[in-house]
């Protein structure tokens, strides 16, 4: 799946112009709105892709793109918000323990800061294990509720087709970060071309994502069992 995943924009006709606009976007993400919109053309990807269309979404419905990229960025927050409350809380606790002027307090508050740095890492893998299966339930009904529902995530995250698919996603999004390392070599020229490599790994693994959710919400009930017995890397 990954040769196709990489295909995916490259056999598109408007595969530059999309780069060019996505690189750009990525680039200028700070501004807030180029990010929205980013986010925006991964939900059309995640929703093309689900339905199983091969031609990838274009950048255009500029308002509409916008729109779809704030709600999938807001999903993406409130989830990254449990890892951040864990370390806040460990960190607290482990500073109020510190700040008792017991020696054994004192180790006790460092011992706790630390189980909370283990804490939240664990947390954070599993927040960025869900956002995907998330922002894809979100991009198939634009409902942002939607992105919470804890029957359908419960159902899709201990599956083991959407958990291929996730690991396939995150190794093309390693491999682009690879790739965009060795590029920033070059001093500037390499900080700009990343950005395009960034964005172009990054549909790249919603390719995945869309495939993967198509798979296990869209697909016959009688060949599930079949898609969920390929590992196809």
């Amino acid at each position: 799946m990954i040769s196709e995943s990489i295909r995916y924009l490259s056999e598109s006709d408007d595969a530059v112009t999309t780069v060019l606009l996505g690189g750009i976007m990525t680039l200028f993400a700070f501004l807030i709105v180029p990010l929205f919109a980013v986010a925006g053309y991964m939900v059309r990807v995640l929703d093309r892709t689900a339905k199983g269309e091969s031609e990838p979404p274009i950048f255009d419905e500029w308002g509409a793109l916008i729109v779809d990229g704030a709600k999938a960025s807001a999903i993406a927050f409130v989830y990254a918000l449990v890892p951040t409350a864990v370390l806040v809380v460990f960190l607290v606790s482990g500073g109020l323990l510190g700040a008792s002027g017991s020696d054994l307090l004192g180790a006790i508050g460092g011992l706790t800061a630390l189980i909370g740095a283990f804490v939240w890492l664990a947390a954070t893998l599993m927040v960025a294990y869900a956002v995907p299966a998330a922002i894809a339930n979100f991009a198939e009904t634009r409902r942002v509720g939607a992105g919470f529902e804890w029957s359908t995530m419960r159902r899709v995250l201990v599956d083991r087709t959407y958990a291929t698919g996730w690991l396939t996603a995150f190794a093309i999004l390693v491999g682009g970060g690879v790739v965009s390392t060795l590029l920033n070599v070059v001093p500037l020229l390499g900080f700009v071309a990343s950005a395009f490599v960034g964005f172009y790994a990054a549909v790249a693994a919603y390719y995945v994502i869309g495939r993967t959710w198509g798979e296990m919400n869209h697909a016959p009930l009688a060949e599930r069992p079949a898609i969920r017995g390929q590992a196809e890397i």
